[in-house]
């Protein structure tokens, strides 16, 4: 792909990790079609980031670049902002998407299963907007990390993934303060938006969506929504995070 480094003045520029398929696919889009340049990292879905970037190149040559990087290797985060900035110039936004999501019943758990977890959910978040945050300060841009309902409310059998994502809330509120004011830190908390690959049984899908305010699952573009407006519009909000989780969160 052509290189597109362009002046201070240019569009602004989003790192989204796991951007390829799900949520990412459609949070870059949402950015896309706002007007940002887009460096859309994957791991292992390759023909799926191909597909993205052919289909926002179509609208807007130049605005995208692919970066594939393992976010459990810690030397690839650093070189993954590099790349971004050296490819477009600038940095406005971080959003740390990538997630690893199964379960680890107690008893069954092993250290490779909490460092996979931690690796993806909270330590590769925190690293990426470490590297990134020099740049963000001078764009004076935000960072977005996905959460997750399970954050304060555990999930049964999945206490590390649930441990990991309660890291994750924490430093949205920590690097707010430690980055302000020239860079804002917020959250998404989704809630039943997409179900896992996996599946769940209709039985209790229909039971999670009874205990929602709402009554009824939420869909990708209401995360990448709010991930827009964390980014762009909420110039007075740092340290938050928004649930996007149908009224889940207020129904005991």
């Amino acid at each position: 792909m052509k290189n597109a480094r362009r002046s201070a003045d240019s569009r602004p520029v989003a790192l989204i990790t796991g951007a390829a398929r799900r949520v990412g696919r459609v949070i870059a889009e949402t950015l896309h079609a706002a007007g940002y340049d887009l460096a859309l990292h994957y791991r292992a879905s390759k023909a799926d980031a191909l597909a993205l970037a052919d289909r926002l190149e179509a609208a807007r040559a130049g605005s995208t670049l692919l970066l594939e990087a393992d976010l459990s290797a810690h030397d690839e985060l650093a070189p993954l902002v590099e790349r971004a900035v050296s490819h477009f110039g600038r940095l406005d936004l971080l959003v740390n998407n990538a997630s690893t999501f199964y379960p680890t019943p107690v008893g069954e758990t092993g250290e490779a299963h909490w460092n996979d977890l931690f690796a993806s959910n909270a330590k590769a978040p925190y690293f990426l907007a470490q590297a990134a945050a020099p740049h963000l300060r001078a764009a004076r841009g935000a960072i977005v990390n996905l959460v997750d309902v399970y954050a304060d409310r555990p999930l049964a059998r999945h206490p590390v993934y649930s441990m990991a994502k309660a890291a994750n809330a924490m430093m949205v509120k920590a690097l707010a303060r430690e980055l302000g004011p020239d860079v804002r830190v917020n959250g998404v908390a989704p809630g039943a938006v997409m179900w896992p690959e996996a599946g769940k049984p209709a039985k209790e899908q229909q039971a999670l969506l009874e205990r929602t305010a709402l009554r009824r699952a939420g869909e990708a573009t209401d995360v990448a929504s709010a991930v827009l407006y964390l980014a762009r519009d909420a110039r007075y909000v740092t340290g938050q995070i928004l649930a996007v989780d149908g009224g889940r969160s207020v129904v005991i």
